[in-house]
């Protein structure tokens, strides 16, 4: 889940600071720096309306978001995206033995003595699932068997919940460790039902916690039982995915046959290496750009910033992750305004669909300041797209005004990431073309811009964007972003690393950065 956590919830002064200084940096940008005894307390940028204060020191991090996948798409050659929990990835046979249809996660078993694997690509250590399957036909020759894989790694590293049909019907349980390709019984086999036929669901749970290791199973109909069946100890193996394992044992005569896969839910699980952000930044929005000249006025809001815990850009950025409570606003007839968005609704092939704006998310038509009115989108309430996060947080939150796509003049926050990148309100404080240009001028809240999108039919146009939110504790810069693999915002590396730096695809596509 989302943690935000303020490490020193004292404000910086009892009283607001008295005597300011300031000094110049020139440019490109060009800042005013303002000081206090206590040293630097703000950073203004001149054409700029955000400034960075110096507040309380506040951690940031994020928890692996569980999900659900009821294969309520059609795929072919794999099983696509689970819909929040990461892409499924296949092993054995070829890709055509894994689909979707009908509801089901399909697993083509073409051959006896042979094994089947797909998994999500997301490692994590402590888990709580469960997975619910049916076989098309019943054994004949010897069993076949299906199981929930957890702390995958390979095909010959990972544990695994394994529910076995024998040819009489009875299904049996056993709880296995596969290490280096060797495999041991650490719960033994045992049976859980009579009687089974061709259609007959059953579930299987598991949970890990650190070495403890848990399993159970039901017939799809009857109560879960309230005790695990098998619960031991291992520390063999470290984290992975979660995943799905089917085998037609040797001498089966069923073949071709297949295992249908109706539901996966993962209820919590947890990263082995969260991120985690440390520091004292808070990111406050002016009425208007900084024109560079210090006022009386100005200097009073600064000192009043230095005495305000109240929430800031950042602050309403982790709103929106996994975890976040969910906030309504009377004003807006009771509008969710904050709380765990989503990206999108998905598509037949289960693909989070883009295009939700923050008022989507609202489930609230709008009409904008310049005179343009948008419709809430069907299915979009409590999905924002990546654009549609920074203008959660920018334009309804802190108040820069919005449009969609006209009258875009550089004070306005505009819809599309294409236009808010080299048109939006605020300075380019970074660009370049064809490249990543240097993190040089960086500054927290800034708004990153990216050409990730290698699919996208106009060359170099940007795509994606998110805001800054810091260095984490391995120094890695890293930005929120709202994106499809992780159904939503998220600072994690789920599909693809959240970071500007190394080589990967947001730190090598990035194009421009802007300071609102």
């Amino acid at each position: 889940m989302a943690v935000l956590t303020i490490l020193d919830d004292r404000l910086p002064y009892q009283q607001p600071p008295g005597a300011l200084t300031t000094a110049s940096v020139p440019g490109p940008p060009q800042l005013l720096r303002v000081s206090d005894t206590s040293g630097l307390l703000a950073t203004l940028t001149v054409g700029a309306r955000t400034v960075a204060m110096r507040g309380p020191t506040r951690t940031f991090t994020e928890g692996k978001r569980p999900f659900r996948d009821q294969f309520t798409r059609t795929t072919t050659n794999g099983w696509g995206s689970s819909g929040g929990g990461g892409s499924w990835s296949n092993a054995n046979g070829t890709d055509a033995d894994y689909s979707v249809s009908g509801g089901a996660g399909r697993i083509n078993m073409t051959a006896a003595n042979a094994s089947r694997h797909t998994s999500v690509i997301d490692d994590i250590s402590d888990l709580d699932a469960r997975l619910s399957w049916s076989l098309d036909k019943m054994p004949a020759g010897n069993a076949s068997s299906l199981a929930l894989s957890f702390a995958y790694t390979s095909v010959n590293n990972q544990y695994r919940a394994r529910l076995s049909v024998l040819t009489s019907g009875t299904v049996q349980l056993i709880l296995e460790r596969e290490s280096g390709g060797t495999t041991t019984t650490i719960g033994a086999l045992t049976t859980v039902g009579t009687g089974y036929v061709a259609g007959d669901i059953w579930h299987i749970r598991v949970q890990r916690q650190g070495t403890t290791l848990r399993c159970r199973a039901w017939k799809d109909g009857t109560t879960e039982p309230g005790t695990w069946l098998h619960e031991v100890t291992d520390a063999t193996l470290g984290a992975g995915r979660v995943g799905v394992r089917g085998l037609a044992s040797s001498g089966s005569t069923a073949v071709p046959f297949v295992f249908r896969v109706h539901d996966i839910q993962l209820y919590s699980g947890t990263w082995p290496d969260p991120p985690v952000i440390t520091h004292n930044t808070w990111v406050r929005v002016l009425p208007q750009p900084f024109d560079g000249v210090w006022t009386p006025a100005l200097a009073a809001r600064i000192r009043a910033w230095a005495v305000d815990s109240s929430p800031d850009a950042l602050a309403y950025a982790m709103m929106y992750v996994t975890g976040a409570p969910t906030v309504t606003n009377p004003a807006l007839g009771g509008a969710q305004v904050a709380g765990q968005a989503r990206y999108g609704p998905l598509d037949a092939s289960g693909v989070p669909i883009e295009g939700s704006d923050f008022h989507d998310y609202m489930g609230r038509d709008w009409i904008f300041p310049n005179g343009e009115t948008r419709t809430a989108g069907v299915g979009e309430a409590g999905c924002m797209d990546c654009s549609g996060l920074v203008r959660m947080v920018y334009g309804y939150h802190m108040g820069i005004p919005m449009v969609r796509t006209q009258n875009i003049d550089g004070t306005v926050l505009p819809r599309m990431t294409k236009d808010i990148g080299p048109n939006g309100p605020g300075v380019i404080v970074a660009q370049a073309a064809d490249t990543a240009p240097p993190l040089t001028n960086l500054q927290i809240g800034d708004v990153p811009h990216f050409d990730a999108d290698t699919g996208d039919p106009v060359a170099g146009q940007l795509d994606h964007n998110g805001i800054y939110l810091g260095t984490d504790s391995l120094g890695q810069p890293r930005f929120i972003n709202s994106r499809k693999t992780p159904q939503g915002p998220t600072f994690a590396d789920l599909g693809g690393a959240s970071r500007l730096d190394g080589a990967g695809t947001y730190a090598t596509s990035l194009r421009i950065i802007r300071r609102f």
